[in-house]
């Protein structure tokens, strides 16, 4: 490997840090992994490694066993290749062209105004290490890197039957240490698209851009359930209790980046007539103080602005701004049912994570996820039904399924057992909301025995991603242990 560009690849396990320090330095957002796979493809071909890359781009490399471990089942160590693309909006970056900025802050690693990419950058390289060492008894080893998994799981979609030959898959995308997942959510894209006819702006109105921001945001599986304000549906509720008193005429609205990330920022620009100016500034000014105390304990950094804007856009037309406020106003979004088989996991949910507006069409892009197939298609119902009564055309796309648990999982005993052994008591073994692409492996290798671990990540997905140093070095610990004592081939 060469040149390391951070601090962070002094810290311990040496090799795994060093991994993550060059992913860091190299960009691979989402469908811009290219780089990134070629350096990896280049280094396990420098290694003497056998490597190859399947029609979708997945990377596939294989290590022989260690001496007298060949008669262990052949093991999979898996992670995707691509990091979800965020950052602070005053932050100058370009995640196709310029390196993550990591540093150690106290107790964590995180970066300079972007998300991090440990997840699943960590996993990533401790994979790498793993095909790197010389020191790890382990039996067959395969890693498989797969691309686009943040956007839609496109290398997941795209695995064929016959490049994996393992009977064990290591999936390392879980983000909380002492916890191991046999089981995760399925979900689906939906999309609410409204048609719209724009007017000039009334006579004797003044155009306004409402801007909601500093929100905590987030993944919106793992922490759907923490109470974080949805930058969307916040100004949507403004919207709906004060766009008809202040004869508000809407020409744009902006919120989220992506579908799995709550959105932490909302950007509206309105018309308002020339003597409401200062009643809006009031009941905006107003709002804001609201949502601070309801929202205060979890977001304790909502800020607001009210700026004049120049925009030669027209308004909308009042019938087709009435029905998309409403529609966005009344759309569920958060938690909508806990798992009555699974204490304290969420068993469906609903993120509104992007709006967009065009010319002439507003675009509403939500995520929904679920363990249960009818969970997931009560909310495409009721999305539908949301629909139909405010005219927007709704279409649902990118359907993955979830992982089902299985009680007879030798790979998790021999997890939790080796756990035990390390610290004396047992690991929290869970079904994680989040969609982890297990559930899609099943589909061309249906007898794959699978279970998913990690180090601790906070605020995935968000620029506040941070990755606890020290459960680092305990998931390597559990990595190298778990190698050491997969089963021999029956």
């Amino acid at each position: 490997m060469s040149e390391f560009h951070s601090e962070i690849s002094n810290l311990s396990p040496k090799s795994l840090w060093q991994f993550f320090d060059k992913i860091c330095s190299i960009p691979h957002p989402s469908k811009h992994e290219e780089e990134l796979a070629q350096f990896i493809v280049n280094w396990a071909k420098e290694q003497g490694l056998d490597v190859r890359r399947d029609p979708t781009g997945n990377v596939f490399i294989k290590k022989p066993a260690t001496k007298g471990m060949e008669d262990r089942k052949g093991v999979v160590l898996q992670a995707h290749i691509d990091m979800v693309p965020q950052k602070n909006e005053d932050t100058e970056h370009d995640f196709t062209k310029d390196p993550i900025q990591p540093f150690i802050d106290g107790e964590w690693v995180t970066a300079k105004g972007t998300t991090l990419g440990a997840d699943n950058g960590i996993g990533m390289a401790s994979c790498l290490a793993v095909l790197a060492a010389d020191d790890i008894a382990h039996g067959p080893i395969e890693v498989l890197l797969t691309v686009d998994e943040e956007a839609g799981m496109t290398g997941a979609f795209g695995l064929e039957a016959g490049w994996l030959e393992g009977d064990i898959l290591l999936n390392t995308d879980s983000e909380q240490e002492g916890e191991v997942y046999m089981g995760c959510a399925g979900g689906i894209d939906g999309e609410m698209a409204f048609d719209i006819t724009r007017e000039s702006v009334p006579a004797g109105y003044v155009t306004r851009q409402l801007v909601l921001k500093g929100l905590k945001g987030g993944h919106s599986g793992c922490d759907i359930h923490t109470g974080r304000g949805n930058a969307n549906k916040l100004v949507a509720r403004f919207l709906a209790g004060h766009a008809q008193e202040l004869d508000l005429r809407l020409i744009e609205f902006r919120g989220g980046s992506l579908r799995n990330a709550i959105p932490r920022e909302a950007f509206v620009t309105i018309a308002v007539p020339a003597e409401n100016q200062d009643k809006l500034a009031e009941l905006f000014e107003d709002y804001t103080q609201l949502l601070s105390q309801e929202l205060g304990k979890i977001e304790t950094d909502i800020v607001s602005f009210n700026e004049v804007v120049e925009t030669s856009e027209r308004v909308f037309a009042v019938a087709d701004q009435q029905r998309f406020v409403a529609a966005l106003n009344a759309c569920p979004n958060g938690v909508i049912r806990m798992s009555d088989e699974i204490e304290g996991v969420v068993e469906t949910s609903l993120n509104v994570g992007v709006i967009t507006t065009e010319e002439n069409k507003v675009n509403v892009l939500c995520l929904v996820r679920s363990l249960i197939d009818s969970g997931r298609q009560q909310v495409e119902s009721t999305l539908s039904s949301i629909g139909e009564l405010a005219g927007a055309q709704v279409t649902f796309s990118g359907a993955y399924p979830g992982w089902k648990p299985d009680a007879d999982s030798e790979i998790m005993v021999v997890f939790r057992d080796m756990y035990e052994g390390i610290y004396g008591h047992k690991p929290n073994i869970m079904v994680i909301h989040a969609g982890l692409e297990c559930g899609l492996f099943k589909e061309p290798y249906p007898n794959m025995d699978m279970v998913s671990f990690g180090p601790t990540i906070k605020f995935p997905h968000s620029p506040d991603e941070k990755v606890k140093i020290d459960t680092v070095a305990l998931y390597w610990d559990q990595m190298v242990a778990l190698l050491r004592n997969i089963p021999t081939k029956s």
